[in-house]
């Protein structure tokens, strides 16, 4: 089975300050009686599957400024996107939120189901449908502009800057030595689709551990924290990153319609600038409670680097 990219440390159900537990035993109609810890994601607050003296099930995500006060930002954005979003067999409900000011906490329904298969094509083919079904909704149903999204376009004109300054990153940064000159240009290919327009929401966290694969193979969408307005090409691509260190990955970028439109360039400009940027990042981040978080990055922006000097045979 694949395994969550992902993992963070987080705290249990028990640790939630009694305000919010009361909050959940008062929602659900019924005292929580049995807890299921979740892994995967890198917020250090608990992600818990509930269990209620009557049988009701739910999920619950709280986390508290004092553990991350990014994840409040976080958590809102999730609380707002859902509220607007309504509800999707493609995405778990949103049953209720909180927030106190210094905690934020989420009810979300219990999806049955395990993460998808990446290894297995049929349960890969699923994902990648269901990222084509759920681009369609987004566009549809929209998030206002009153939302706080991230600006995908906003992102690319970062990442280019992170190429831009490769050539004076400190000695340490882990890129390899050809790409601190960006002699293909990848900084110029994403400033020139940041330009372009970029309405519609984005889901831009598409990652194994932000999926469940219900029993009958359909695919959910979880975790909405950094929904974005940006090109619906963004989670298409996304979506094939669990596989980007295979030849598989030029394959399957190039027969989807939506990344062939956008061009072979902008995927590569995509990976270059993604993964010189979580480089640049590993040296210089200061990260509050996400002990794994570096890890990450420099697991990542490898193999996003590693594809970018296959692609252009380096």
């Amino acid at each position: 089975m694949t395994a969550p990219r992902a993992v963070g440390v987080r705290i249990g159900y028990a640790a939630v300050p009694a305000a919010v537990r009361a909050w959940v035993d008062e929602t659900l109609g019924s005292p929580v009686v049995a807890t299921a810890e979740q892994v995967g994601g890198m917020s250090p607050g608990c992600a818990t599957r509930v269990t209620c003296a009557d049988g009701t099930r739910a999920f619950v995500k709280a986390v508290g400024a004092e553990l991350n006060a990014e994840s409040l930002r976080l958590f809102r954005r999730e609380v707002a996107v859902l509220g607007h979003l309504g509800e999707h067999d493609l995405w778990a409900r949103l049953l209720a939120s909180y927030d106190d000011g210094a905690w934020v906490a989420l009810l979300i329904e219990d999806v049955e189901g395990r993460h998808p298969d990446f290894a297995d094509d049929a349960e890969l083919e699923a994902v990648l449908t269901g990222v084509d079904l759920l681009s369609g909704v987004l566009r549809e149903r929209g998030v206002p502009a009153a939302v706080d999204l991230i600006g995908v376009s906003d992102v690319f004109r970062k990442w280019a800057a992170s190429l831009e300054a490769l050539a004076d990153a400190p000695p340490g940064t882990p890129v390899p030595g050809w790409l601190r000159t960006d002699p293909h240009d990848w900084a110029g290919v994403l400033r020139e689709h940041a330009e372009r327009p970029m309405p519609d929401p984005v889901h831009w966290d598409i990652r194994v551990d932000n999926l469940l694969r219900r029993p009958g193979g359909e695919i959910v969408f979880l975790d909405w924290g950094t929904t974005a307005r940006g090109p619906a090409w963004v989670d298409a691509l996304l979506a094939r990153l669990e596989r980007v260190d295979e030849p598989w990955f030029d394959v399957a970028t190039s027969s989807c319609p939506a990344l062939a439109e956008a061009g072979d360039d902008a995927v590569t400009a995509f990976l270059a600038g993604f993964g010189a940027h979580m480089a640049v990042r590993t040296v210089i981040a200061v990260d509050v409670n996400l002990p794994t978080l570096n890890d990450f990055r420099i697991t990542e922006s490898r193999r996003m680097l590693a594809a970018v000097t296959r692609r252009t045979g380096r």
